[in-house]
């Protein structure tokens, strides 16, 4: 019994730690966001759509264009899916800006700036930024490979009890 519980503490330990790990590596940044405000509503962005306050987008100083990110916000730990599509001045201290939108599903309006997190999206899109900054340099992003666990197919562990019967033979000396 006591073994089974060894196994079931390791067995869930290392799931958490692999959970943990996948998260980690999905981060790209920390730091400022602010939202744009009313007077950028129907102007260009710097990849030539038109911002609307409605959109789900955002303005960074260095991820590509068309990169869709997670932020969220330190403080409540909500967090909102946006596309970069914009620019942010090489000057500016923020690290990201989003749409009033966005700023609102994240409960950060009130405050103006907060403190958050920007992550990849998903680990295609870490492997897309990559790819990308292969042969750029991508200071202050941080961006390092994670490597995928090897699908192993399912086994299950026969835990039903045979019986094995023994004979007794008399004529064995």
């Amino acid at each position: 019994m006591v073994k089974f519980f060894l196994f079931l503490f390791f067995l869930l330990g290392g799931m958490a730690f692999s959970a943990s790990a996948q998260v980690d590596s999905l981060l790209i940044q920390e730091g400022t966001a602010s939202f744009y405000g009313k007077r950028f509503h129907g102007r260009r962005t710097a990849s030539g759509e038109v911002f609307s306050l409605d959109s789900l987008t955002a303005a960074h100083k260095r991820l590509p264009l068309g990169t869709w990110v997670r932020v969220i916000n330190k403080k409540n730990n909500l967090s909102v899916v946006v596309r970069v599509n914009d620019r942010l001045p090489i000057y500016s201290k923020r690290q990201i800006d989003i749409s009033r939108t966005a700023a609102e599903q994240i409960d950060m309006v009130h405050d103006g700036l907060a403190k958050v997190r920007v992550e990849a999206l998903d680990l295609d899109e870490l492997d897309r930024l990559i790819e990308y900054y292969k042969d750029r340099d991508h200071s202050p992003l941080r961006l390092r490979p994670y490597y995928r666990p090897i699908a192993v197919p399912e086994r299950r562990l026969d835990t039903g009890l045979k019986t094995i019967r023994y004979s007794y033979c008399s004529n064995l000396r």
